[in-house]
């Protein structure tokens, strides 16, 4: 006969240990248990429901706003943000003026919510037999293009490469953003410029830049405009003018561009500065005279009119500096010189028929010299880029191309090969076991 006796305050050997494992044991089980009720209710049926739900009315919310808003800019507030804030006027005729706004998920925060649902029921729900092979394919194509549209939002670029025939360009123009560029073309064989993007000139605001040689006082900036005749402007625009035409004129503020409207397919911006001296908040004088060097006008409507106004120029310390308000630039290693443009039309009528663009491009950088044809679907690829025959101006024998480089350009057509895949072969197998 044996016997245990316990003793206060002394513990068998083993024992704490013992305890400890299955503490552990114990968390680990509840922190599974967690995960796997989390997975499970990711993996809902019912969410998948409400996202698509959520989805129908972000798109039609976006496709409203177009109303007032352009694409692009719809693009960016709507869809491609984690967070949209849609305004009530958009649901209201605008002769009933509504304001405020509240918050809906954004584009990429309900496609990343689509991506875990199905993720998420694969690894719950779904089995991988042979049977569902079909089925799966269809969700690696949805998860595909998905995945295609987060690719493009982040990382593709496009803008627009205008040349005259047997003009040269060496650069892109996004038409969505613009830029106040500085330029020194004082040296002989190159050109200094410094670019100040548009988020720095929306605002009355100063700018300061050790690469300026003066400072800017924002007067006035305006997203869109258009130019009237000197002496029909109201009386909150500067006093400054621009010659075009044999004539002055000021700029004055419009609505932005929508996704509605057909006179104009994008915002023309125009903008009124004061030269400062460097770091003060005095203005700059003319060379030998008291008086002062602005309110000066710049606007974007010279160049999108094909007109050769006279440049904006302000000179500091006996060095002359052009000023011009511009669509943002991106300067390539390569030049595109268009040897021939050809626009073809209907027998009778104005309709174009046919434009092409016969271009040299050329890249010293990698000894690279080739000659193509840039016609409808038929683009030209280098280097990553594509080049699109967007557009034409009429009359004067120029070109408007569409350089695009976008990394995921390949990733929609998988996705429908992927899905068209999966239909097609998730068919043969319910047409097989049904026969």
């Amino acid at each position: 006969m044996s016997s245990t006796v316990s003793r206060p305050g002394v513990q068998e050997p083993g024992g704490s240990d013992a305890a400890a494992a299955k503490g552990e044991r114990s968390a680990g089980a509840a922190i599974t248990a967690a995960f796997q009720q989390a997975l499970k209710a990711l993996a809902s049926l019912k969410l998948t429901v409400v996202l698509f739900a959520l989805s129908i009315f972000l798109i039609f919310a976006g496709t409203l706003a177009q109303v007032d808003q352009g694409i692009w800019q719809v693009m960016r507030d709507y869809f491609r943000t984690p967070l949209a804030w849609v305004e009530l006027q958009i649901f209201f005729p605008r002769t009933v003026e509504v304001p405020g706004a509240f918050p809906f998920p954004g584009g990429w925060l309900l496609g990343g919510l689509l991506m875990t649902n199905l993720l998420a029921a694969h690894a719950v729900r779904f089995k991988l037999r042979w049977k569902r092979t079909g089925i799966f394919l269809i969700h690696v194509g949805l998860l595909v293009m998905l995945s295609s549209e987060f690719v493009t939002g982040m990382y593709a670029e496009e803008g627009n490469m205008t040349i005259t025939e047997g003009g040269v360009a060496s650069y892109t123009e996004d038409i969505r953003e613009t830029e106040l560029a500085v330029i020194d073309d004082s040296g002989e064989e190159t050109r200094q410029v410094v670019a100040v993007p548009e988020a720095m000139l929306q605002g009355q605001r100063i700018i300061r830049h050790e690469h300026l040689p003066f400072d800017v006082r924002i007067e006035q900036y305006q997203d869109n405009s258009e130019l009237v005749q000197a002496g029909q402007a109201p009386a909150d625009v500067p006093d400054a003018t621009m010659q075009l035409q044999n004539r002055a004129w000021v700029a004055v503020e419009k609505p932005v561009v929508s996704g509605t409207d057909q006179q104009q397919s994008v915002n023309v911006a125009s903008m009124y500065i004061t030269p400062l001296q460097k770091g003060t908040d005095k203005p700059l004088t003319k060379e030998g005279s008291d008086e002062p060097v602005g309110p000066i006008l710049l606007t974007q409507w010279p160049a999108m009119i094909m007109q050769e106004g006279d440049p904006q120029t302000v000179t500091v310390g006996g060095k002359t500096f052009e000023v011009v308000l511009r669509f943002q630039r991106h300067y390539k290693d390569y030049s595109v010189r268009l040897k021939e443009f050809r626009h073809e039309q209907y027998a009778g009528t104005e309709t174009p028929k046919d434009f092409s663009s016969f271009v040299e491009l050329t890249d010293p950088t990698a000894n690279v010299k080739r000659e193509a044809r840039i016609y409808m679907n038929h683009p030209l690829r280098y280097d990553g880029e594509t080049f699109y025959q967007a557009s034409y101006k009429p009359g004067q024998g120029t070109t408007v191309l569409q350089v695009v480089r976008n990394p995921g350009w390949l990733m929609p057509y998988i996705a429908c090969a992927l899905i068209s895949g999966g239909l097609i072969l998730h068919f043969c197998l319910s047409l097989i076991g049904f026969l």
